[in-house]
């Protein structure tokens, strides 16, 4: 049964409510008027039932929006894992690739120094055979000359001793 006085009337929730329907209660108790007293004690109740609704609402938007950050982390740390393992990656590249330039250098340089090296015991070789090359033909031109002179010398002997003993030729 409605009461005539409040039909129509829309009832405050939540903490207003509760206000409302406690006063109702005591209102009703003390005019003796069970209809508003109960009518009072409902309101009171459907507005303790709504501030916990509400407070069930909030803490289950606040679970939820611990389950989304703690999402948003790991898929921020699983990010941050593939960002560092691309980051390791390209650096060994990186580390791999003037390796090999350095390589490549160190190999050039060798083969330079190789063919330097080459060339000068080419050069010394060739100095070397041109030195002994002169040696022989001054000794050759030496012996020629000493040669010349003992051809000389043995024609001046000769010729003494054909002064000297004229009868044996």
């Amino acid at each position: 049964m409605t009461n005539p006085d409040t039909a129509g009337e829309t009832t405050a929730g939540g903490m207003i409510g509760k206000l409302a329907g406690k006063a109702k209660a005591a209102a009703g108790s003390l005019t003796g008027n069970d209809e508003l007293a109960r009518e009072g004690r409902l309101q009171e109740a459907q507005s303790e039932a709504e501030l916990k609704a509400r407070a069930e609402e909030a803490e289950a938007r606040q679970q939820r929006a611990e389950a989304e950050l703690a999402e948003d982390q790991a898929e921020t740390r699983r990010e941050v894992g593939e960002l560092r393992a691309e980051v390791a990656a390209e650096d060994a590249q990186v580390r791999a690739e003037t390796q090999r330039e350095l390589a490549e250098r160190e190999a050039e340089l060798r083969a330079t120094q190789e063919r330097q090296e080459a060339e000068a015991s080419r050069q010394a070789n060739e100095g070397a055979a041109d030195a002994a090359e002169q040696r022989a033909e001054a000794e050759r031109v030496a012996a020629a000359a000493d040669a010349a002179r003992l051809e000389q010398e043995a024609r001046r002997a000769e010729r003494r001793a054909d002064a000297i003993d004229p009868e044996e030729n």
